[in-house]
């Protein structure tokens, strides 16, 4: 009997590791939620969906190579050297599960998933005060990525500061990337005619000097809102010009992106959107690449005498670009980290918010350096072999661009809150899997599952609310505070959360809607 005990161990041991593996339905689903779908759904920018078992599954080794890879979800930013507002980073817990997951032969794992998030393509700005559209267009993008620029009149006949912009991308699958500018010459409208179609093409700007930055988006970003007594000017007369990135895949499909605008016409704060680090002044010279060889440059820019706030940064290169980094130097000798990309990729890059607004002293000297991989090693290299390599405006050429949102310093504006979360945050549905449904939550739910009434019986005569929410954090259902049942008959199957505070205290149990 004695010599058994070990191999009982063992199974005992080897049943409790396979129960404590991740499942889909309880774990794995809400990590996808919260950090994937929102590019990886139908119709979205990723080129397949996550938002059921089925596609998770058939996609998990790949999605674990490159989570592991650090590639996906992209950020390039490294999130240790500046406080960025929110990052797309995956906790060490994330991803561990997701490895185990995988390694255990992704489990569904019982009862339902949460509900998924819904893109219907629903905009947030519901009453712009100017909406922008670029006209229907037929994407040409066979041998080359096309980048589009769309010239749309403003109509407005006074200047107006942009608060609220939302860029919407009419197709999803098609567009990477839009850059916004306005130009109140008539060289973009040249250009355009110049061009067959709709539109014309122009790599890196508009081809017109006067064009200046208004905005942009890019995957995962969503409508930009500046603080109160702040905003983007746009002039009147002035025309939208909209650039687009259509990659190769997208040849032949169609697309007709939009911008909705909120704005003041009384006069505040202007922001201004520039690059006052730039490859017009290295310190090295011209930017110059020679073949079989990585090349650093470096370049500084001296502030005005004047205080300045400073809401976001966006540093730009092409295919050739390895690190870039930035940071700014007070005359008192500080160092003031803004961003740091220790591996650049052309595909992603991003506008990124800083948590709070940043204060630069008068007299501060902005920093960049920039690194450039110029060798076979490169596998975004468009040359084979190696070529000497200038700056331009192509793809196969090169840049080094900084760009900041900044304004003039009022007192108090670093204490703006940007991103109000606290290290990671987590999809909602997360929460669900440290709720267990047992005697002791100070209620009981009865039937749960339930397809039509869920009734209540809360132990006490009175409660101060019952809230039902999805796993997005939504209230469904108005209930009274002297409800006794609720109807769940109109809502989908998935799991939800009904919590009741009485007495001060708040009691949370999971709900199985199941039909």
């Amino acid at each position: 009997m004695k010599k058994l005990l070990p191999v009982i161990s063992l199974v005992i041991i080897a049943f409790c590791a396979k129960a404590q593996t991740p499942t889909y339905n309880e774990r794995i689903s809400c990590i996808l939620f919260e950090h994937c779908t929102s590019c990886h759904h139908e119709g979205g920018i990723a080129p397949f969906s996550l938002m059921d078992y089925s596609e998770a599954s058939s996609a998990a080794f790949g999605m674990q190579g490159s989570i592991n890879a650090g590639s996906m979800p992209p950020w390039p930013p490294n999130n240790e050297y500046s406080e960025l507002a929110h990052p797309r980073l995956l906790a060490q817990d994330e991803i561990d599960a997701i490895n185990e997951w995988v390694n255990n032969g992704v489990p569904e794992g019982a009862g339902m998933p949460p509900q998924p998030p819904v893109y219907s393509g629903n905009e947030t700005i519901t009453d712009p005060d100017l909406v922008l559209t670029m006209p229907q267009f037929t994407i040409n993008s066979l041998n080359n990525d096309d980048y589009r620029c769309f010239v749309i009149p403003t109509g407005l006949l006074q200047d107006v500061y942009i608060t609220e912009i939302e860029i919407v991308p009419g197709n999803g699958e098609a567009v990477h990337h839009v850059i916004l500018y306005q130009d109140i010459t008539l060289t973009p409208v040249t250009l355009d005619a110049q061009d067959p179609g709709p539109g014309y093409t122009s790599f890196g700007g508009t081809g017109s000097s006067a064009s200046t930055s208004i905005g942009g988006w890019v995957p995962g970003q969503g409508t930009k809102v500046y603080p109160n007594g702040m905003g983007v000017k746009l002039p009147a007369g002035a025309n939208v010009i909209m650039q687009v990135h259509y990659p190769m895949t997208a040849n032949g499909q169609q697309d007709q992106t939009k911008v909705n605008i909120k704005y003041t016409t009384t006069p505040v704060r202007e922001l201004l959107i520039t690059s006052p680090l730039h490859h017009g002044a290295l310190n090295e010279g011209i930017l110059a690449l020679p073949p079989n060889q990585e090349t650093t440059f470096t370049t500084q820019y001296a502030l005005p005498l004047y205080d300045i706030t400073i809401l976001d940064v966006s540093p730009h290169m092409h295919l050739l670009g390895k690190t870039i980094k930035a940071w700014a130097t007070t005359p008192l000798g500080q160092t003031i980290p803004l961003i740091d990309i220790p591996q650049w990729d052309f595909e992603w890059q991003g506008f990124y918010d800083f948590k709070n607004p940043i204060r630069l002293p008068a007299g501060s000297v902005l920093h960049s350096t920039a690194t450039y991989d110029n060798t076979a090693s490169n596998p975004s290299n468009p040359n084979s072999p190696p070529q000497w390599v200038f700056v331009g405006e192509a793809t196969t050429e090169e840049m080094m661009l900084i760009f900041f949102s900044f304004t003039v310093y009022f007192p108090g504006d670093e204490n703006i809150v940007v991103d109000p979360s606290t290290g990671h945050a987590s999809h909602a549905c997360q929460e669900l899997t440290g709720i267990t449904d047992n005697e002791n939550t100070g209620f009981h739910l009865f039937p749960n599952p339930s397809s039509d009434r869920l009734m209540l019986n809360l132990g006490v005569e009175e409660c101060e609310s019952i809230v039902l929410r999805n796993t997005l954090g939504q209230q469904v259902c108005s209930i009274a505070p002297s409800a006794r049942a609720i109807d769940v008959s109109n809502l989908p199957d998935g799991i939800y959360l009904l919590s009741i505070t009485a007495d001060g205290q708040t009691s949370t149990r999971k709900v199985v809607v199941k039909h």
